[in-house]
């Protein structure tokens, strides 16, 4: 491994004896300080008319004054961008024309948490926005990973203000789901000052806190097998589940069908030589309600001083935070009935063997209560300088140190018993199942049907994990542009990055078996002195799904929250003892890159720029179980050309076309050599898990084109399209084999165990078309003055060829045409607002189209792929000026509360509904006070 400090001083001290300059303000964060949603917007669009690439960007109508708390839910108006996994009180996840490996810069610095190769940009606060501009077409200058594209954050510079600046900001914001009011408060101190003969000088700080309070409920119908019918072959019993395999190891049944089993009436499996109807019935019917407390801090610091004309310093660090508390209240039924205890006939889909409702006896069920508390720090420090040694040349280096740094402590425990009976329908309010439970009427003391009656369960297993995990990175850049007096040329840059990434985990694992009643387990507790009498283990769900489904509206789990604070008394309860982490994995990568472009002229109105960038990656790989160790080396050398040609058609015309390419590097995580093993997961299966990694695998290209045209007919409005196309090679999916290997949990007992591993065995096309409209109509009346609307649309076609696997030998059978996983094939936004010169106001609308998002576990049965249904979202912002310095806000989101569904197979929403969720709407007062 290297020596951090000395590469670092190393690289410093080159930085340091360069001859470096001023440069003149940049003109894009200038603007950006403004007032009103119009002129926000006309800023946007002139950031777009005037980049040479194809870009998308969004800014601060004024300082801190996004409506949104964080970068993701910022974006979802931007054409082109998709967000989804709204989950734990916010919108984490974003896409740019479907993918989502967007690769992530602030202040054009690559960032990243912990291990992995981005941000969360749910991490960062919408209060320390400058702007954020998203690159749809690649510069060979960037950064070259991320094959969706890159999303540049900008944050505040004390050169953007005049002078001196003060802004702070707060906002109550209510959670309806967990009933709580949260605060979000920021603050920005900036000033600038005249050094006479030393230049100028300015300084900047600007803070943000926010806390979340939230509550996700889940209820979930589960996987797919086929079960015998009332008839089925000799050596079985009525509806028992089938088999995967005959007693020498031939298939019945192959798990993990891209298009699963026939489900028509009447269709049939062969089991031993004999063909037999089946129907296609649940495994398990389950929920979760998901309640936590999450905080914010952020910081940005910048500092900036330019001596002369000649030369200008930027010293800046970058800090995001984040500590959750979550706990986790599972309840799991098993519904497949008892072979020895059928009390009823199967209502089944008409025309189809899927089954509808069934009741069922002696169902085994499990309550599962467990807590994480995880916290991450990442720091970024720059320090850099600019150098215009004549009017035609200008130097720009920079050195950058971030570290990022994630831990996390996780407790659970399971409650079992076996119910007395119950009633299922999968899909009992169009895809949200519904339960019923049954109580014994031959026991006077105790209502089996009560899922909150501590008599009622035994205590089960017990989880006590950890894991931690960080990441830093040193980086030194240096860019120069040479501007030529040239009838063709007018322009050439040249530079280069060398970067030395590390990349560590550790994590830690114990369990142990229970048995007793819970309520011995609350004594036990009580005697290892657990705070009070032990009862504190006991956490009650109130109001589960919000009544919005034919279920229980209360039921316990574990209190993962006190098991975390009194771990010594449950390891107590349980025989076990703390144990230390343990290194899964190291990594230390090394990169280097270097490219030239040249921007070029054709007569009058046609430009562009063409460029090449080199890039070259090496990894050093260590990785570890607590009984095993495995190293590995990988390497990656490319040359990604680019091409972009602008045209101004007339003065209001322009149209734009890119050639890229770019790639996404492997996951450190899926580099990792070692096979990790997991038993059955649900009563009655007869495979078990393996995962893996593969340190071989290689880095993932994609070949862009890009066609757009753009209309600028009025000021501040513009029509726009593009048409586009991503020609993807080396997709990383999961390969699958079976491996025998020993039953933990069955005395040593061989059975098989699918075994998955990433590779590169796939490759995707992605096209589409995107359409934009920012328009303020002129000469309205003064009451409709200064309305206008912001709008996108977005049309994919997206293909991917996924492996199918040979279940005894791991061989690639055949491939599978589907569609690519997270791609909606149509999408849209509307923002109507209305801008007025005391208030604005901004009613905004997102939805998208029903889209795959990957696979089932191979294990279970068919279909596997995972579907959403479309999704949709209404937010509404209101800002007023009580006077130049005073304004308040009111903000609402999720104002149509959805539940977001999911189903198994493209179209089958109905027949294989899966997972149904209901989230939070919040509604936000605030304040915000400049001077």
């Amino acid at each position: 491994m290297y020596s951090k400090t000395a590469l670092s001083s190393a690289i410093l001290a080159v930085m340091l004896t360069q001859s470096v300059s001023a440069q003149e303000l940049d003109p894009v964060l200038e603007e950006i300080v403004v007032t009103g949603i119009r002129s926000s917007l006309n800023k946007a669009l002139d950031i777009k008319r005037d980049s040479t690439q194809i870009v998308d960007s969004i800014v601060a109508e004024d300082i801190g004054k996004f409506p949104d708390n964080n970068v993701v839910e910022a974006l979802q108006r931007v054409t082109g961008v998709q967000t989804t996994g709204r989950g734990a009180g916010e919108v984490s996840t974003v896409s740019i024309r479907g993918l989502t490996d967007v690769h992530t810069t602030v202040n054009g610095r690559d960032v990243f948490t912990g291990t992995g190769r981005a941000v969360a940009l749910q991490d960062i606060p919408a209060s320390l926005l400058a702007g954020v501009t998203v690159y749809k077409t690649r510069s060979a200058e960037q950064v070259e990973r991320g094959i969706a594209g890159s999303i540049d954050i900008q944050t505040h510079r004390p050169f953007n203000f005049d002078g001196a600046q003060v802004v702070v900001a707060g906002r109550a914001i209510y959670s309806d789901q967990p009933e709580a009011v949260d605060p979000n408060v920021s603050a920005l101190f900036s000033n600038r000052w005249d050094l006479g003969d030393a230049g100028e000088f300015g300084a900047l700080l600007n803070v943000s806190y926010a806390e979340t309070t939230y509550r996700d409920d889940t209820i979930t119908a589960g996987a797919v097998f086929p079960f015998f019918t009332d008839e089925p072959h000799y050596q079985y019993a009525p509806y028992e589940r089938i088999p995967n395999q005959h007693s020498d190891g031939s298939d019945i049944w192959q798990a993990g069908l891209e298009r699963g089993l026939p489900y028509a009436e009447g269709s049939t499996l062969n089991v031993g030589g004999t063909d037999v109807e089946y129907l296609m019935m649940r495994d398990a019917i389950f929920g979760t309600s998901f309640t936590g407390e999450r905080e914010r801090p952020a910081a940005s610091v910048s500092l900036q001083w330019a001596p002369n004309e000649e030369l200008e310093f930027v010293g800046e660090a970058f800090y995001t935070g984040y500590r959750n508390a979550s706990q986790n209240a599972m309840w799991f039924s098993n519904t497949f009935e008892n072979q020895n205890g059928n009390i009823d006939v199967p209502l089944v889909y008409e025309g189809t063997n899927v089954v509808k409702e069934h009741q069922g006896k002696r169902n085994g069920a499990f309550q599962s209560g467990d807590s994480s508390y995880g916290e991450t720090d990442s720091f970024l420090y720059a320090l850099g300088a600019t150098w215009e040694p004549t009017h035609n040349l200008t130097v720009n280096s920079e050195l950058v140190y971030q570290d990022s740094e994630f831990s996390t402590d996780f407790f659970a425990m399971r409650f079992d018993r076996v119910g007395y009976g119950l009633d299922v329908d999968y899909n009992d309010r169009d895809g949200v199942p519904g339960l019923v439970l049954w109580d014994d009427p031959s026991t006077a003391n105790v209502d089996e049907s009560a899922m909150a009656a501590v008599a009622n369960w035994n205590a089960g297993t017990v989880y006590d994990n950890g894991d931690a995990n960080n990441g830093d990175a040193s980086t030194f850049t240096v860019d120069a542009e040479w501007e030529l007096d040239n009838r063709f040329i007018s322009a050439v840059r040249a530079g280069g990055r060398y970067e030395v990434r590390t990349a560590e985990a550790f994590t830690r694992t114990q369990e142990a078996g229970g048995g007793q009643p819970l309520e011995e387990l609350i004594d036990e507790l009580a005697q290892a002195d657990a705070a009070g009498d032990g009862s504190g283990l006991v956490f009650t769900v109130e109001d589960y799904f919000d009544g919005r489904a034919s279920v229980f509206d209360r039921y316990i789990t574990a209190d993962g929250t006190y098991m975390l604070d009194n771990a010594s008394a449950v390891r107590t309860a349980y025989g076990l003892e703390a144990e230390a982490v343990y290194k899964t994995f190291d990594i230390e990568e090394t990169s280097a890159a270097a490219y030239v472009t040249a921007d070029f002229l054709l007569g009058d109105r046609v430009s562009g720029e063409l460029g090449a960038r080199y890039v070259s990656y090496e990894q050093d790989m260590q990785f570890w179980t607590e009984t095993e160790n495995a190293e590995g080396t990988g390497e990656a050398n490319k040359v990604l050309p680019s091409l972009v040609v602008n045209w101004d058609i007339t003065n209001d015309l322009i149209g734009r076309f890119a050639y890229t390419q770019t790639l996404r590097m492997p996951a450190f995580a899926d580099l990792n050599a070692l096979q990790y093993w997991t038993p059955p997961l649900t009563e009655g299966a007869t495979y078990g898990t393996g995962t893996g990694g593969n340190p071989e695998l290689e880095p993932t290209e994609s070949t862009n084109y890009d066609l757009s045209l753009e209309w600028y007919f009025a000021d501040g409005s513009s029509l726009y399209g593009t048409l586009f196309k991503r020609e993807i090679e080396g997709l990383v999916v999961p390969g699958r084999t079976i491996v025998m290997r020993p039953d933990a949990e069955n005395e040593g007992e061989e059975i098989p165990h699918i075994l998955s591993a990433p590779m590169n065995a796939s490759d995707g096309e992605l096209s589409g078309a995107e359409l934009g409209l920012v328009y303020f109509p002129n000469n309205l009346p003064e009451a409709l003055d200064g309305l206008g609307v912001q709008a996108s649309y977005t049309l994919l076609d997206s293909s991917q060829s996924t492996p199918e696997f040979n279940t005894e030998n791991g061989r690639i059978t055949g491939y599978v045409d589907s569609e690519m996983s997270g791609v909606s094939d149509s999408s849209y936004s509307m923002v109507v607002a209305y801008d007025k010169e005391l208030f604005d106001v901004r009613l905004s609308y997102v939805w998208r189209e029903a889209f795959y998002t990957g696979n089932e576990a191979a294990i279970f049965a068919n279909p596997i792929q995972f579907w959403n249904r479309p999704e949709q979202s209404l937010d509404f912002q209101f800002s007023y000026d009580v006077s130049d310095s005073l304004s308040v806000t009111f903000d609402a989101t999720n104002l149509l509360d959805d539940v977001y569904q999911s189903y198994y197979g493209e179209g089958n929403q109905n027949l294989f509904n899966f997972s149904n969720g209901i989230y939070s709407r919040t509604f936000a007062l605030g304040a915000r006070y400049r001077f």
